[in-house]
């Protein structure tokens, strides 16, 4: 049996963006008949999310000798950190056949192994070259979980009936609530799908800002988060890793920057036709600039094109994975 292992890290504080990319490396893996074991640095709030996962929970970060001790002979080692320092990368890389590391940033000088940036603009950052190294870069790699695989018709309404609003896991700059009061004011016939991330902490706020059409989704799965997506005729999100999720099934995206690691994405997908930056979570005028991009959105011609012209796939996942074993059996 081959050792496979992928590491992260998640919990309240950082939220789940690793761990269901590394979900959906763990299911690519899974599907092609292999039986990874998944370890995450996180608090108890990341189990509500590892169902179906073969799964330890520990500090492997502070704890580097228990680590290494559960890395003896391993086969494959996938890690996607950014915390992890370049030492443990280094001693993985030592201790397994073939390592894997996810990047987003050309965060470190990485040693003998494969590095992941599935980016639309990951091609640009100018990586090393390094013959120890091989790349796997573009959203031909972009990991999805295992519900966008398979294409899906997406039906496109003449006029814009619903909105999907989505800030990640914990909504860390509470902006859930005053885009639902900008959509209830300025938009007050649209119906209102709001995904409540696991580490919300604004749902009371939330609840005092909801009309009659607007529904909250708890704990979705995959699925159903890709359901919500179709049925959705735009969507307002972070610019996170949902963003790539929305473009693989054809629905228009108006995105707020909120953390620095999402600038190489948004930059990326400026000049995407399906993709409208509204700005900085911080700006003064962000309410404007969605409020703005909504009405541009309401274009019937766009929204049909945006449908048309999918640029990426979803099966992200398992095109790593199959790069992956090859390499491995070279």
């Amino acid at each position: 049996m081959m050792n496979i292992f992928i590491l992260t890290e998640g919990g309240n504080d950082v939220g789940f963006g690793h761990i269901t990319r590394c979900i959906s490396i763990y299911q690519a893996f899974e599907f092609k008949g292999f039986n990874p074991t998944l370890i995450v640095n996180g608090d108890d709030n990341v189990k509500s999310i590892l169902q179906n996962v073969n799964y330890k929970i520990f500090d492997w970060i502070e704890y580097k000798n228990k680590l290494f001790e559960k890395l003896k002979n391993s086969d494959i080692v996938v890690i996607d950190s950014y915390l992890a320092d370049l030492s443990v990368y280094e001693k993985i890389s030592e201790l397994s056949q073939i390592s894997v590391y996810f990047d987003d940033t050309k965060r470190l000088d990485y040693p003998k192994g494969i590095v992941v940036n599935g980016a639309v603009g990951a091609k640009n950052l100018s990586y090393p070259k390094k013959n120890e190294i091989k790349y796997l870069l573009g959203v031909r790699y972009q990991p999805m979980r295992k519900a966008f695989w398979r294409e899906s018709k997406k039906t496109v309404h003449k006029n814009i009936k619903s909105v999907l609003v989505t800030f990640g896991g914990n909504d860390m700059r509470n902006l859930t609530p005053k885009v639902l009061n900008l959509l209830n004011t300025k938009f007050p016939e649209v119906n209102k799908n709001i995904i409540i991330g696991k580490a919300f902490r604004n749902v009371d706020e939330i609840k005092k800002s909801a009309d009659k059409n607007t529904f909250l989704h708890y704990n979705l799965s995959d699925k159903e988060i890709k359901n919500l997506m179709l049925e959705s005729d735009i969507a307002i999100s972070a610019a996170g890793q949902t963003i790539y999720e929305l473009a693989s099934v054809g629905t228009p995206i108006i995105s707020v920057g909120i953390i620095n690691n999402q600038i190489n994405i948004i930059n990326g997908l400026k000049n995407k036709s399906f993709f409208r930056y509204a700005g900085w979570w911080e700006d003064s005028d962000i309410l404007y600039k969605i409020s703005e991009n909504i009405e541009y959105m309401k274009n019937l011609y766009f929204r049909e094109c945006i449908n048309k012209i999918k640029v990426i796939d979803g099966r992200g996942s398992l095109n790593i994975v199959d790069k992956i074993m090859e390499y491995y059996y070279e």
